[in-house]
């Protein structure tokens, strides 16, 4: 073998990921745009807390009912007025007496609306209603839920 020959080496392939890089933060992108709109109930911003409980998996899922920060309230993501809303309410809980109730209320919602609309649930029967609310993590941020 020749002094050339041996000097010579062999190319390398070297996998370029750069577009594999590109496609990642492209997807990223879209999933970061797509999933915020994708949410179908009335836009609320819920009140944290730092510890949360695991969440227990019913058989039935509950009802959803929402309070905006302006008073306007929503059953399972449809607006109604607060006498549609309990005669609903008292149809849901007439119809199937065991299902929950989930209370989502806007942290800036009037706290009087609140404890109103949870003493009228109550009234009907409901045997668990839930308040929703999202985490808080350790630096202060929060994560919804």
């Amino acid at each position: 073998m020749s002094a050339l020959a041996k000097t010579r080496r062999r190319a390398r392939p070297v996998m370029n990921v750069t577009p594999l890089v590109d496609v990642v933060l492209v997807l990223l992108i879209i999933f970061m745009i797509v999933i915020p709109l994708m949410e179908q109930n009335a836009p609320v911003d819920l009140p944290s807390l730092l510890n949360v409980d695991a969440e227990s998996h019913a058989r039935n899922s509950p009802l959803e009912l929402s309070l905006q920060r302006d008073g306007a309230l929503y059953l399972e993501g449809e607006r109604l007025a607060a006498p549609q809303i309990a005669a609903r309410l008292e149809a849901a809980h007439t119809s199937e007496p065991n299902r929950r109730l989930v209370l989502r209320a806007d942290r800036a919602a009037p706290y009087e609306k609140v404890r109103t609309l949870f003493a009228s649930c109550a009234e009907i029967g409901f045997p668990g209603i839930a308040m929703r609310v999202s985490q808080r993590s350790e630096e202060g941020g929060e994560h919804g839920h």
